[in-house]
C-alpha cells in the first residue's frame, strides 16, 4: 500500500482503490475508500465537519510470509481519542477501543503473518463489482463477534429486538424504516453513510454490508462507554431533534377518514362536550379532489379557514395529509411533468404509484420540485390556519418496490432511494422555517439518518391490529430511539382492524393506548372495519365517493374501555412537564423518549438481554401488555428502589415479580432511588 499521510488524516492506494481514514467527531473516525479518481464529496448524513485531527502513526508489524521467505512490514494506526483503526499492509482494517479490539475486517485464513497472495479463498474485506456504464455493487464484510449484540437501524416489523443473527434489507417501505446505524454491546456505534439500497447481514461468523449502486464505501464508528454517550456522539454528527412545543403533549385525534369539515368539527365539539381534552386533529387522506391537487375538495371542505379559527379557538392543532403522489389528472401534473419535477422511470411506463389513480411522485431530491411543492401548501394550507402537515406515503410507497426502474435527480433509485424521506420532510420543514414558524412539527411515515433534525415525529406506518403487530412495535420504538430519531409513536389500535367492536379488538386497543401513553406522541388513528358507510357521491374524484371507516374516539367502545382510556389520558396529562423534560433531554443529547432498559443501566446484563418492558425516560419503567387476555406479568426492576404507580408500594431491585395486570391498568414503576 502506497501512504501519503498529511496532517491528521490517512489516504492510502492499493491496485486501483483509494482508501481515506480521519477523525470526525469525539473519539471517532470516517471510513472512506473508492475507485474512481476522487471522492464524490457527498456527507451524507454527517453535517458536522471535522474539528479533530487524527494522529497517523507507522508502526512495526509481523513479518510476512512470501515464497519460502519473509518480508518486514509495518501498519498505520489513525487514533482519534479512544478509537484507533489498524491499516495492515495490505490494507485490512481492525478498530480498537482503548486498545482492545471491537470490529475487524473479513479477509479469510488472514491472522496477520500470511500475505493476500497465499491465501486460497480469495475472500477480502472490500469488494467492488462494476455496473456496466455505472457505479459499482460494493460489499464491505467483518468479522462477527461472538457473544455481540446489536440494536438500532430504525424500524422492521419483526419479533426480533437484538438483531444479531438477523438481515435487514436497506430499503424504504410503508412501516419499514431504514436507519443504517447501530449500537454495539461492545461499546461502539456503526453508521453506513450511504442512502443506497442495499443489505446488511448480522452473521454469527460475518457481518455483509451491501450497497447495490454506489461510487463509494463510507461509514462512521465511535465508542463510547455505553449507549448514551453513543448516542450523544452520533447525533452530535448527524443532528438532533428541535424543541418540541408543549401544546403537543397531549392526545392527538385521528381516524381514517374524516371526509368533511363537519365531521372535524362534530368530533373536536363533541371532545369539548365531553371534556375529552385534544391537543391536535389530524384531517386524512383524500380531502383534496385527487392527489397533487395538494388542496381542500371544495364540496366538502367549504370553509376551511373558518374550520380552522374554530378549532383553534379550542385550543387544538390542526395537521393535515399531504402525499407525494401527483394522479395525471390533477391540476399540476402537467407543469411538473414539463419542468422535470417528478420522479422517473427507466422503462415501460411512467407511473410510480396506483392507488385510486395514475401517479408519478414529485422528486423531493430536486430544491425545485421542493420550492414548487411548498409554495402549492403554504397558499392552500399554512395560509388558511393548517398548523401541522401529516407527511404520508413518504418512503416514497411505490406501486412496485423495482429501485432498479426509478431515478431522481439526485441519481438512480439504487443509489440513493432511501435518503428520499428526509428530502420531503425537509420541502416543509425547511420552508417553514424559513417563512418564520417556530418549532415546526410534521407527522411522517418514513425517515433516514438525520432525519430527527427536521421535526419528525415518525410513526411506524399502516401495520395491523393485532397483538403480535403490538408487540413489534415496542421492539421498533426500542431500535429507531437507538438509531438517533426520538420523536416517535404508532397508531393506537393499530391501523387495520376488520370489527371495531369485537371484544378481542376493544382489549387490544385498551392495551395499546396504554402503551401509546407513554411514547412520544400519543395518537388515536386506524381504518377501522367494517366498511358499511355509505360513500357522500359517486364522483370519480375527491373525497366523497371513497370509503371511510368506523370512528376512533375514545368513548366509541364502550363504558369500560373509556373509562380506562379517560384514566391514562389523565395520567399523560399530569406528566406533561416531565414529558417536556424528556423532549428537551433530546434536543440536548439526542436521548430517545422511549428507552431500552440497558440504555439507563448499561452495567446490569439482565437489562441487555430484556425487551419486553421500557424506560419511558430515566424515572419510569412501563411493563405493557403484550397478549390478550393477560392479567400478570413478570417484570424485571434493575437495581434500585422502585414504587409501583398504582399503589405506591416499594419494590428492591433489582428482582423479577408476577406484576398484576388487570385489563384497567399495565405495570409502571417509578425510579425512587437508584442506590437500593
Amino acid at each position: 500500500m502506497i501512504v501519503e499521510k498529511t496532517d491528521g488524516l490517512f489516504v492510502g492506494r492499493r491496485n486501483g482503490e483509494t482508501l481515506c481514514i480521519e477523525a470526525w467527531g469525539t473519539d471517532a473516525l470516517r471510513v472512506r475508500a473508492t475507485r474512481y479518481p476522487q471522492f464524490s464529496g457527498n456527507d451524507w448524513a454527517l453535517i458536522e465537519r471535522p474539528v479533530e485531527q487524527a494522529v497517523v502513526e507507522e508502526k512495526p508489524g509481523t513479518p510476512c510470509v512470501v515464497g519460502n521467505g519473509s518480508v518486514p512490514t509495518s501498519s498505520w494506526f489513525v487514533t482519534n481519542g479512544r478509537v484507533s483503526c489498524e491499516v495492515n499492509p495490505y490494507g485490512v482494517l481492525s478498530f480498537y477501543r482503548d486498545g482492545e479490539l471491537f470490529l475487524r475486517e473479513h479477509f479469510r485464513n488472514y491472522d496477520g503473518t500470511v500475505s493476500r497472495e497465499s491465501h486460497c479463498l480469495k475472500v477480502e474485506g472490500r469488494t467492488y463489482r462494476a455496473h456496466i456504464g455505472g457505479d459499482y455493487r460494493i460489499v464491505q464484510k467483518f468479522e462477527g463477534n461472538p457473544g455481540e449484540k446489536i440494536f438500532g437501524m430504525g424500524q422492521y416489523q419483526q419479533a426480533q429486538t437484538d438483531l444479531k443473527g438477523c438481515v435487514l434489507e436497506l430499503e424504504q417501505r410503508n412501516s419499514q424504516v431504514s436507519i443504517p446505524f447501530y449500537v454495539s454491546s461492545l461499546g461502539y456505534g456503526f453508521l453506513w453513510n450511504n442512502p443506497a439500497v442495499g443489505r446488511v447481514t448480522f452473521g454469527e461468523n460475518v457481518t455483509e454490508w451491501v450497497t447495490e449502486c454506489s461510487k463509494e464505501l463510507d461509514y462512521w464508528v465511535c465508542v463510547g462507554d455505553g449507549p448514551r454517550e453513543i448516542i450523544e456522539s452520533y447525533t452530535a454528527q448527524t443532528g438532533r431533534a428541535p424543541e418540541f412545543p408543549d401544546d403537543l403533549m397531549g392526545l392527538w385525534q385521528c381516524k381514517l377518514r374524516y371526509r368533511t369539515q363537519e365531521e372535524v368539527l362534530a368530533v373536536a365539539r363533541e371532545c369539548r362536550r365531553r371534556d375529552v381534552p385534544i391537543d391536535v386533529i389530524v384531517i386524512d387522506f383524500f380531502h383534496w379532489p385527487r392527489q397533487g391537487d395538494w388542496c381542500f375538495d371544495p364540496v366538502y371542505w367549504p370553509d376551511p379557514k373558518a374550520m380552522c379559527d374554530e378549532l383553534h379557538e379550542m385550543g387544538i392543532k390542526v395537521c393535515v395529509s399531504v402525499w407525494p403522489s401527483v394522479d395525471k389528472k390533477s391540476s399540476h401534473f402537467e407543469e411538473m411533468w414539463e419542468r422535470g419535477l417528478l420522479i422517473r422511470t427507466e422503462r415501460g411506463t411512467n407511473q410510480t404509484y396506483e392507488y385510486q389513480g395514475d401517479c408519478l411522485e414529485i422528486d423531493c431530491t430536486n430544491p425545485e420540485a421542493r420550492a414548487y411543492l411548498w409554495d402549492i401548501l403554504r397558499a392552500n394550507y399554512a395560509d388558511l390556519g393548517i398548523d401541522m402537515f401529516w407527511l404520508d406515503n413518504a418512503e416514497p410507497d411505490f406501486a412496485v418496490y423495482d429501485f432498479d426502474n426509478y431515478r431522481y435527480q439526485l441519481g438512480p433509485a439504487l443509489a440513493c432511494s432511501n435518503i428520499y424521506p428526509q428530502w420531503y420532510s425537509r420541502a416543509v420543514w425547511e420552508a417553514q422555517v424559513a417563512d418564520g414558524w417556530k418549532n415546526p412539527v410534521n407527522l411522517l411515515r418514513s425517515a433516514w439518518a438525520g432525519s430527527q433534525r427536521f421535526g419528525n415525529v415518525v410513526w411506524s406506518g399502516d401495520v395491523p391490529g393485532t397483538f403480535e403487530a403490538l408487540r413489534d412495535q415496542l421492539q421498533c420504538g426500542i431500535n429507531v430511539g437507538l438509531a438517533g430519531i426520538p420523536w416517535w409513536t404508532t397508531d393506537v389500535g393499530g391501523f387495520m382492524a376488520n370489527d371495531w367492536h369485537d371484544p378481542d379488538f376493544v382489549e387490544l386497543l385498551v392495551r395499546w393506548f396504554q402503551f401509546g401513553t407513554f411514547t412520544s406522541v400519543l395518537r388515536l388513528h386506524g381504518n377501522r372495519g367494517p366498511y358499511n358507510i355509505p360513500a357522500l357521491d359517486d364522483r370519480e374524484f375527491g373525497g366523497g365517493y371513497l370509503f371511510t371507516g368506523q370512528p376512533t374516539e375514545l368513548w366509541q367502545y364502550g363504558e369500560e374501555a373509556e373509562r380506562i382510556m379517560r384514566a391514562y389520558l389523565a395520567l399523560r396529562e399530569e406528566l406533561r412537564s416531565y414529558i417536556a423534560s424528556l423532549f428537551a433531554q433530546a434536543s440536548a443529547d439526542g436521548s430517545p423518549l422511549l428507552r431500552a432498559l440497558f440504555y439507563e443501566f448499561p452495567d446490569d446484563q439482565t437489562a441487555w438481554e430484556t425487551y419486553d418492558e421500557f424506560m419511558f425516560g430515566p424515572r419510569y419503567l412501563v411493563a405493557p401488555v403484550l397478549e390478550l387476555g393477560m392479567r400478570e406479568r413478570a417484570v424485571y426492576l434493575p437495581a434500585g428502589t422502585w414504587r409501583d404507580l398504582r399503589d405506591g408500594t416499594l419494590v428492591e431491585g433489582p428482582t423479577t415479580m408476577t406484576a398484576a395486570a388487570p385489563l384497567k391498568s399495565i405495570p409502571v414503576f417509578e425510579l425512587v432511588s437508584r442506590e437500593g
